[in-house]
């Protein structure tokens, strides 16, 4: 059975640092996902929630924001909840409606779309993904604007 060194306070202040500056670029960058390994240190960190424990040797949580001091008044003006069937953004980027500026919109309210149908395009890292349709229906509602920022998990539109 192998031991591992006792690590001192400042090794592991310089691993904190390390994933803190490590969420940081993924937070900037639009990543959901991020690895980092070499002879000392293995890091992986993950917006879905799935790190591995195996590839990280040391669990180190990365920042996470102060609750607000006025909790109850947050709670009172919280947003209402995304509805039933919203899709949500796969990642962090800009969405496009349309496949190019001047051109139509992929589809607009009231459109029936199929499953795998294009209904618009998060671009992401100077990458332009298309965002399909995972069922078949009638497009209910489009809860964001054109060249409008889009969070992960953020709703997009309604199919239904």
């Amino acid at each position: 059975m192998s031991k591992t060194p006792k690590q001192t306070p400042s090794a592991i202040e310089e691993k904190i640092r390390l994933v803190r500056e490590l969420a940081q670029v993924m937070e900037d960058k639009g990543l959901v996902e991020i690895d980092l390994e070499d002879e000392n240190v293995s890091v992986h960190l993950s917006k879905t929630g799935s790190m591995m424990p195996s590839q990280m040797p040391m669990q180190i949580p990365a920042q996470m924001p102060a609750p607000a001091a006025s909790a109850p008044a947050a709670t009172e003006s919280a947003p209402a909840k995304a509805p039933e069937h919203a899709m949500n953004s796969p990642m962090v980027g800009t969405v496009y409606l349309s496949p190019e500026p001047g051109a139509a919109v992929f589809v607009k309210t009231g459109d029936t779309v199929k499953s795998g149908q294009t209904l618009l395009i998060i671009e992401a890292m100077k990458v332009m993904n298309p965002i399909t349709a995972t069922t078949a229906g009638v497009v209910r509602q489009i809860l964001v604007d054109d060249g409008q920022p889009v969070e992960f998990g953020e709703p997009l539109i309604v199919i239904e």
